[in-house]
């Protein structure tokens, strides 16, 4: 049984103008010859859904590599974070080896040996963006420093009075907390 399709009104207009009815307009032989049959519809629609999930198994398969890119760029982040750092440190190694190399030492010479070594540690730390805390005579800050003991000072309260082993920050997330000795209450 074929279905009968309506053609769209434009065309009917133009039958109906031109002295036919609207039934022999609809029903004319060459108004059903241009309609598609049924099957050549399911046809169309069929390859319109196969070129629609072609494209939808592309579209998947192009978010899944993205998100495999995206995982080893994470998986390479996290274990080469620390390449810069390391290639900094690798002078002051190479410095502290050559110092251990030499036979005949002055403590003179061993002293500004370590000079040397230490303000290369310091340059390595300023390029990563290791600061160090030293708070003597700021305000005790818990989020910054570490109060080892209360003693009493000629300072206000809460002020850190000595430090016993300077803090680190990596930008604003602290490494190390400073250790400190912290001013008492005068009451």
């Amino acid at each position: 049984m074929q279905e009968t399709q309506i053609p769209p009104l434009s065309e009917l207009e133009e039958k109906v103008g031109a002295g036919e009815t609207a039934q022999e307009a609809v029903t004319s032989p060459e108004t059903l010859d241009s309609m598609p049959s049924l099957e050549e519809s399911l046809k169309a629609a069929e390859l319109k859904a196969a070129e629609h999930h072609d494209a939808w198994l592309r579209a998947k398969a192009e978010t899944e590599n993205l998100r495999r890119r995206a995982q080893e760029d994470v998986t390479k982040a996290h274990k080469f974070a620390a390449e810069k750092f390391a290639g900094e440190l690798l002078a002051v190694k190479d410095s502290l080896e050559a110092a251990l190399a030499v036979e005949e030492q002055t403590a003179e010479a061993l002293k500004a040996g370590v000079e040397l070594t230490l303000k290369q540690l310091v340059a390595a730390f300023e390029k990563s963006s290791v600061n160090e805390l030293n708070p003597l005579g700021q305000k005790f800050d818990p989020h910054f420093h570490q109060a080892i003991a209360m003693v009493d000072a000629d300072q206000e309260a809460n002020t850190v009075v000595s430090v016993l082993q300077k803090g680190y920050a990596l930008h604003d997330r602290i490494l190390r907390p400073a250790l400190v000795t912290v001013a008492k209450s005068k009451n």
